[in-house]
């Protein structure tokens, strides 16, 4: 029995051969997302309305994002928003499209801090989803955040509004540049970290669309040591700096931050098994 033209079934069929056809790795899914956004649904309930007309203005709207998707545009920014943890935050090309492997930065730096009150900055904030997600965790800490670029902190303070977590203070900083000196309990930082070699591996998705700012690193030790030398500077005795690393960088950064100074590291795997996360100890 074929599908009646314009319902739900028909439309997410034809868009999920067309989405195969174009190479797209989880085409049913991705329809699937694209259209309960619009209809202001949950993708579950799809199944049950698959009767459902569309309208006309919800099929162009439809047809338009599947073409975008088509040239390989993520689904978070065609729609306009990620889910991240236990919220859901407002993304575009300004930021990086939060992973799943920070999501388990944020687990760990809440298991190991259960104090009441802490003074913590988010080095690297994007789209603001780790300070935002660890001030709704603790209430009580004061978050501060910062990033290069001025778009990504429009991002991010819209949606510490959105979330109506209080940051205490964004600043607009290349690294510690620009950051009043004070001293933090915790630094928590998802840096740019992929090697500018590494550019011709990674997916369309990625290198099509996604800050190349946020990504890549042209130079990784200066880099990193610029970073841990200034953050040294920036932790109360006994502070911890937590960071999500390349896999193959992981133990230099150790090796990098004993040489700056810190007592002590930790590498710890992503549920992948990769070396993703180290912390270092003033």
């Amino acid at each position: 029995m074929h599908a009646e033209k314009d319902t739900i079934l028909y439309v997410l069929t034809k868009s999920q051969e067309y989405l195969k056809s174009k190479n797209i790795l989880q085409p049913r899914l991705d329809a699937e997302v694209l259209l309960a956004d619009i209809l202001g649904l949950q993708r579950i309930h799809l199944y049950t309305k698959f009767d459902l007309k569309l309208s006309e203005a919800q099929k162009d709207i439809y047809r338009q994002r599947i073409k975008e998707r088509g040239i390989r545009k993520p689904v978070a920014y065609i729609i306009g928003k990620k889910h991240f943890f236990k919220s859901v935050f407002l993304v575009n090309s300004n930021v990086l499209i939060p992973r799943p492997e920070t999501e388990e930065l944020v687990e760990w730096v809440l298991s190991e801090n259960q104090k009441e009150t802490l003074k913590v900055l988010d080095l690297c904030t994007g789209s603001g989803c780790i300070a935002i997600s660890l001030k709704i965790e603790r209430p009580n800490w004061k978050l501060f955040a910062s990033d290069v670029s001025k778009e990504a902190l429009i991002v991010a303070r819209e949606n510490s509004q959105i979330l109506n977590s209080s940051i205490e203070a964004f600043f607009e900083s290349d690294l510690f540049n620009s950051i009043p000196p004070q001293e933090y309990d915790l630094i928590v930082s998802n840096p740019p970290y992929i090697p500018i070699s590494e550019k011709e591996i990674l997916e369309e998705d990625v290198l099509n669309f996604e800050p190349h700012i946020a990504l890549f690193l042209n130079d990784p030790d200066f880099f990193w040591e610029k970073l841990l030398s200034s953050s040294i500077n920036y932790l109360r005795k006994s502070g911890i700096i937590y960071l999500e690393t390349h896999p193959s960088y992981a133990e230099k950064i150790i090796q990098l931050g004993k040489k700056i100074g810190f007592q002590e590291g930790t590498i710890k795997r992503d549920l992948s098994q990769k070396f993703r996360f180290v912390k270092l100890v003033k």
